[in-house]
């Protein structure tokens, strides 16, 4: 008997919270059962990547089979890691959960997009896999307060139980904002800009590198290449978006 009541009391308070305290969707008003999860609306706006991917940069590719494959891109320039992967087409709702955790203050945003990106890359990481993020200058960090790509590494790390090192990486200079720029010109603007943090350990570990979203490529082949010269073995690149084309 005293069970029971214990239990329809425990339902009551439920229904007491989930009044007062409704668990809405992402990016609207709606409800939803868990925190952190889309309405089907959102969900339906927001493009998920699945199916045959490239297995470099996580770009869609024609045809709907999963495997080994690399788009014209990624065959043509390389890239400095091993393998990618991207869990939303950097378009639609998938644009606007990036601008919100990015620009909007919306930190509460990585640890659902960083169970999307888990999905994604569960066939690449392992709890010995260290988590690191692109870094920012520490100007635009003390302006922003937040490392956007530290909050979905830190997230991912929970999902995994494995290593995550938000220090491993320092951009010591202040680049200039990449968005309209060539891509050889994106490069070019990333020389010497960053570097591996002394104290982090990299040598011989497989190195995941975290960011919000791809572009050309650039920022995370930098930090690749420095990761390598230090003596990371493997290098993967997982990151919340991927921007349909190369700009």
């Amino acid at each position: 008997m005293q069970v029971a009541l214990q239990r329809v009391g425990g339902r009551a308070m439920g229904a007491i919270r989930d009044a007062l305290y409704p668990v809405t969707c992402m990016m609207c008003d709606s409800r939803v059962e868990e925190d952190g999860a889309l309405c089907p609306t959102c969900w339906s706006d927001t493009p998920f990547l699945s199916g045959a991917c490239c297995d470099l940069c996580g770009t869609k590719l024609p045809g709907d089979e999963a495997g080994v494959s690399h788009c014209d891109g990624c065959l043509a320039s390389g890239r400095p890691w091993e393998e990618g992967r991207a869990a939303l087409v950097y378009g639609a709702t998938g644009r606007r959960i990036v601008l919100a955790l990015k620009h909007g203050d919306r930190t509460e945003l990585a640890s659902g997009a960083a169970r999307w990106m888990h999905r994604r890359s569960r066939d690449i990481l392992t709890p010995e896999t260290l988590l690191v993020p692109v870094p920012v200058h520490r100007w635009r960090l003390l302006r922003r307060r937040y490392n956007q790509a530290a909050l979905l590494a830190q997230s991912l790390a929970r999902l995994t139980g494995g290593p995550c090192d938000p220090m491993a990486l320092t951009r010591h200079r202040q680049t200039l904002s990449q968005d309209h720029r060539s891509v050889a010109d994106r490069f070019a603007n990333l020389v010497d800009a960053i570097s591996v943090t002394p104290s982090a350990d990299v040598w011989g570990r497989h190195i995941a590198l975290v960011d919000d979203v791809m572009t050309s490529g650039a920022t995370l082949a930098c930090c690749a290449d420095v990761l390598r010269r230090a003596g990371a073995t493997r290098i993967s690149v997982l990151v919340l978006a991927r921007v349909a084309k190369d700009g």
